[in-house]
């Protein structure tokens, strides 16, 4: 056999392999979908759309901004999906005495065999799941100490790189009232978090089974079901989901609409938005799409995962003008006329 054919062989057993490998670790995410909501049914009540938001920016490897009043179980959901993948969990309390310090970590002067010297200690930040509790409740340069983090996965700290480790996920809550002494998020940050998640009042039989769960006996303890290395082969996974190239083209096409006063742009984009989205979010269309797909039990990106979670990505990364809060209109009615202006692929 030629060195050429020899090659060839290799190059096909690779290729066989790797997609034995990927069917393996599908199945295993699909055979273990039942079994995440059976867990978290243990300590959690409905909000299915929110943990399905949530998974999707786990496997996607996103970061995510979470709104919802107070007493509605954000940490608690953050905190249990950190314990069914085995990923350590951190909460940091955001306040307006803290510092980035408090966040990333600092030095110290310690005694060693070689004399004194100055070493790293490693802050809270160093986790597979960081809850940033309130997170508009600290200055913006203490919130800005997260952006390294969540861009470049790692902390600088006197010229020196010290890597986070892996997987690494940021989970932000805002509390929507309240807002005297609060400080807003920059845009430059919020398009950061993949998705915005939403967390609303449960309908009332939810809510009378939560009082009957917190007023009785204690909940099951939640069994974890996947780690770390799990995680990391579903995100690679994730990647490698065929989307379509008019699928793609349409998630471009459905971002560029929401910039106001461009070619082509709607008329009610002129009128009531600021700014629009950049390219990010595209981006964490068609990956979200994919995680989706996945999810769901498929291998193929559809029109309708892009649609689903439009109003997630867009959320946080269109400015309203006055005139749209003068008149009560709100994202959520943008995204939904852009979606009916911009006609899918399938339309």
């Amino acid at each position: 056999m030629s060195h050429i054919e020899t090659n060839q062989v290799e190059g096909a057993q690779a290729r066989l392999s790797r997609t034995e490998n990927e069917r393996r670790v599908a199945e295993r995410l699909w055979s273990g979908r039942e079994q995440i909501e059976r867990q978290l049914a243990k300590v959690i009540v409905g909000q299915g759309q929110v943990i399905e938001q949530i998974l999707i920016a786990l496997l996607s490897g996103g970061h995510c901004l979470i709104t919802g009043a107070p007493g509605l179980a954000k940490t608690l959901l953050v905190k249990s999906i950190a314990c069914v993948f085995r990923l350590r969990f951190q909460r940091i309390q955001f306040t307006p005495d803290l510092m980035p310090a408090d966040i990333t970590g600092t030095e110290i002067l310690q005694d060693t065999p070689e004399g004194r010297r100055l070493m790293f200690v490693r802050g809270p930040v160093f986790a597979n799941m960081v809850l940033a509790d309130e997170i508009n409740r600290t200055p913006p340069k203490t919130q800005a100490a997260l952006l390294e983090a969540m861009q470049e996965h790692q902390v600088t700290a006197s010229g020196v790189r010290h890597p986070l480790d892996e997987p690494f996920f940021v989970l932000a809550t805002q509390n929507p009232i309240e807002m005297e002494g609060t400080y807003p998020l920059p845009e430059a940050q919020l398009d950061r978090f993949m998705f915005n998640v939403v967390i609303d009042y449960l309908l009332e039989d939810e809510e009378i089974e939560v009082i009957k769960r917190t007023t009785s006996e204690l909940t099951g303890d939640i069994e974890p079901l996947f780690d770390g290395a799990d995680v990391l082969g579903f995100q690679q996974l994730v990647r490698t989901v065929p989307v379509a190239d008019e699928l793609v083209r349409y998630a471009v096409r459905l971002v560029a609409a929401s910039r106001p006063h461009r070619d082509g742009a709607p008329e009610f984009i002129n009128d009531y938005v600021t700014w629009g989205a950049g390219t990010r979010a595209a981006q964490y269309l068609v990956l979200g799409a994919k995680a989706r797909a996945l999810l769901h039990g498929r291998v193929h990106v559809t029109c309708g995962d892009l649609v689903e979670l439009a109003k997630p990505v867009f959320r946080h990364r269109i400015l309203l003008n006055y005139r749209a809060e003068a008149e009560g209109v709100r994202v959520e009615d943008i995204v939904k006329r852009l979606l009916e202006t911009v006609r899918g692929p399938l339309d």
